[in-house]
C-alpha cells in the first residue's frame, strides 16, 4: 500500500498562476492549501503573452537570493538583477513579490497584462549550513553549503568546482544533508555559461541503475542522455553527492544544486517505455500528480525532445459529454521560452496526459511523451498521496 508521510503536499510544492501587471509590482499570494507558503526555490514562466513575445524560464532561490536568477532554457551565466530593474524583489511569508518588468525573463515579462506560473518549493527558509572543503586527491570534499527539508527530500546546495583533484574514473564528494541517497540532482555552473546537467534515475539509459553514472539530461537542450562526459561514476550515498572531473566540477567555479530524494506519496524520478499509440502507456506514482516534467532518454537513431511540463494548476483541462475530464493538454517546456502549447513541437493543445488518482496516463504520440519503444524520464511531484498515512485514499478529479 502506497501509504505516506506527507499527507499534505502543498506544505511542500505549490503551483501558483497569476497574471502581471503591465510591469508593476504585484503581491503574489500562494492558494496553497496547507496555508501559509515561503518558497525557497521559485521556477517561473510566461504561459500566455498577448503581445507576442517570449520569455526565457526565470529560476531563483532563497540561497543565492532574490537578486539573481538562472534561465534554465539557455547556458546563461546567473543574472544579477539591477535596482532598475527588480522583476522579482522578495521570498514572502506566503508568496513572493515582483517588480519591474525585465527584457528576457518572466517573473516581470513584457509591459502587458500576462498569464504566469510558479512552481515553487520549500526548503529551509534560506537557513544554509556550510562545509569546508577537506582531503586531496580521489573524494576530496567541496566547500560547499545547503539547506535542506528532510521531510520533503530537497536541498538547495552552493559549491566551489574542484576537478582539479582529480584524475579520469576518481570523484569529489558534495554534501547535500538530505540524510538519504538522492534521487536526482539539477546542477548548473553559476558564474559563466554552461549546460544545466540533470543527474540520477531518471537521467540514465540503464534501466537497473538508479543513478547516471558518467551520464547526464541538459535541461536546456532537447538532446538524449550525454554518455561521455565526466560527471562521477559512483553511486551517491546519504552522504554526499560524487562529481567527476568534468562539466559540474570545474576548477574555481561557482555551481548551485537541487538535490532530491524520493518521499513515498510525494515525489517520484523514475522512467517508462513508450508505445507509439495515443492510449499511451500508464505511468504509477503513488499520488495524484501536481506537477510532471517528461524528457526523452534514449541515444538511439539520434531520439531529441523537448522537457514537457504540466501542472494541475493550468488549465482547464478537456471535458468530456460525461462532465469534466483528467486530460491537462496546457504544456510548457523547459527547454523553449515560448508560451504554452506553442507549436507542433509541443503536440499542439488537444492532446496531453491524464492525471490520475495514482499516477498519470500518456494520451498523445511522438518523440516527446510517447514514441514507440523509446525510453524516458519523468519527474512528478504530489497533489494528494494515493493514501494517506491514516489509510484514507484519494481519486482522480
Amino acid at each position: 500500500m502506497a501509504y505516506t508521510t506527507i499527507d499534505d503536499p502543498s506544505a511542500h510544492f505549490h503551483t501558483q498562476v497569476w497574471t502581471g501587471n503591465s510591469g508593476y509590482t504585484v503581491n503574489v499570494t500562494n492558494d496553497a492549501h496547507s496555508g501559509n507558503f515561503q518558497p525557497d526555490l521559485i521556477w517561473a514562466k510566461e504561459r500566455t503573452e498577448p503581445g507576442g513575445y517570449s520569455y526565457d524560464h526565470d529560476l531563483v532561490d532563497s540561497s543565492r537570493g532574490p537578486t539573481v536568477s538562472l534561465h534554465p532554457n539557455t547556458t546563461d551565466a546567473e543574472y544579477t538583477r539591477t535596482q532598475s530593474n527588480y522583476d522579482f524583489t522578495s521570498f514572502d511569508s506566503n508568496g513572493f513579490t515582483t517588480g519591474a518588468p525585465d527584457s528576457t525573463a518572466s517573473f516581470g515579462g513584457s509591459a502587458v497584462t500576462n498569464g504566469k506560473v510558479a512552481w515553487q518549493w520549500k526548503c529551509n527558509g534560506g537557513t544554509k549550513t556550510s562545509v569546508s572543503a577537506s582531503g586531496t586527491g580521489n573524494l576530496y570534499v567541496n566547500a560547499s553549503t545547503h539547506q535542506v527539508n528532510t521531510t520533503a527530500g530537497f536541498s538547495i546546495i552552493t559549491y566551489t568546482g574542484r576537478g582539479d583533484q582529480l584524475s579520469a574514473g576518481q570523484e569529489t564528494k558534495l554534501t547535500h544533508g538530505l540524510g538519504a541517497i538522492p534521487h536526482m540532482a539539477i546542477i548548473k555552473k553559476t558564474n559563466s555559461t554552461n549546460n544545466w546537467a540533470v543527474l540520477g534515475q531518471n537521467a540514465t539509459e540503464t534501466l537497473t541503475w538508479n543513478w547516471s553514472y558518467a551520464e547526464y539530461l541538459a535541461l536546456n537542450t532537447t538532446a538524449a542522455v550525454n554518455g561521455v562526459t565526466g560527471t562521477g561514476n559512483k553511486q551517491p550515498d546519504s552522504t554526499s553527492i560524487h562529481l567527476g572531473h568534468d562539466l559540474v566540477n570545474d576548477v574555481g567555479d561557482s555551481y548551485v544544486c537541487y538535490a532530491f530524494t524520493e518521499i513515498k506519496g510525494y515525489s517520484k524520478f523514475g522512467k517508462y517505455i513508450g508505445n507509439g499509440n495515443a492510449n499511451g502507456p500508464f505511468v504509477y506514482t503513488g499520488f495524484k500528480p501536481a506537477f510532471v516534467m517528461i524528457k526523452i532518454i534514449d541515444t538511439h537513431n539520434g531520439q531529441v525532445a523537448h522537457w514537457v511540463m504540466y501542472d494541475n494548476k493550468r488549465g482547464p483541462t478537456l471535458s468530456t459529454a460525461a462532465g469534466p475530464g483528467n486530460l491537462n493538454n496546457k504544456k510548457l517546456a523547459a527547454s523553449l521560452n515560448t508560451v504554452e502549447n506553442d507549436g507542433a513541437q509541443l503536440g499542439g493543445d488537444t492532446y496531453g496526459i491524464d492525471f490520475l488518482s495514482n499516477g498519470f496516463k500518456i494520451k498523445l504520440t511522438g518523440n516527446n511523451h510517447n514514441g514507440s519503444g523509446k525510453l524516458y524520464g519523468f519527474t512528478a511531484f504530489a497533489e494528494h498521496p494515493f493514501v494517506t498515512s491514516t489509510g484514507v485514499p484519494t481519486t482522480a478529479r
